[in-house]
């Protein structure tokens, strides 16, 4: 019996109330089996700590416990609705690099059809004078391009979803195109 291939989901939804993230994770986790793949959560990890333990010590833990579970996957999905800004999450995208650079491919999704420079005010420059980069994508430029170049693909809304950070269709598309990559 072959052993499925295993996806690992990133997102903002660890940041949710815990049976919020358990709904979505249960869904995304059910589509992909049924497509005959595993779903791997950040928070599938065993890890338990100590009331002595410093706060840095517990997030370098959890680091290491996410990495290991990303280098136990083939490809990632990622949720990169803007989250707490106009951008993706960053601990998203640092994940999304992650597996590219490990020659993995990366999916997406966003819920925000707006691309980067409109939510970021449609202008040339921020209020320091700063540049907004435009190039018609929904994100920062390096992010799409890693995802394409990996051999993926990021999936944009174009109308509202059941729920602001999740989108069932959206999901489903970046398991069919990973399916045909």
């Amino acid at each position: 019996m072959t052993t499925p291939k295993r996806i690992y989901l990133a997102g903002p939804e660890v940041f949710f109330p815990t049976e919020e993230h358990k709904a979505i994770v249960a869904e995304k986790k059910r589509i992909l089996q049924e497509a005959g793949y595993e779903g791997v959560d950040p928070l599938d990890t065993a890890l338990t700590f100590s009331d002595h333990e410093a706060k840095p010590e517990r997030g370098h833990r959890i680091y290491q416990a996410n990495r290991e579970l990303m280098d136990s996957c083939d490809a990632i999905i990622a949720n990169l609705t803007p989250f707490r800004g106009i951008s993706a999450d960053p601990g998203t995208v640092f994940e999304v690099g992650y597996m590219i650079s490990q020659g993995k491919p990366a999916f997406g999704f966003t819920l925000d059809s707006r691309n980067y420079r409109d939510r970021a005010g449609a202008t040339d420059r921020d209020e320091h004078g700063h540049a907004i980069e435009d190039f018609e994508m929904s994100d920062n430029l390096m992010i799409e391009g890693g995802i394409r170049e990996s051999g993926g693909q990021l999936f944009v809304a174009q109308q509202p979803s059941e729920h602001r950070f999740f989108s069932a269709e959206l999901f489903r598309n970046c398991v069919r195109a990973f399916a045909h990559a």
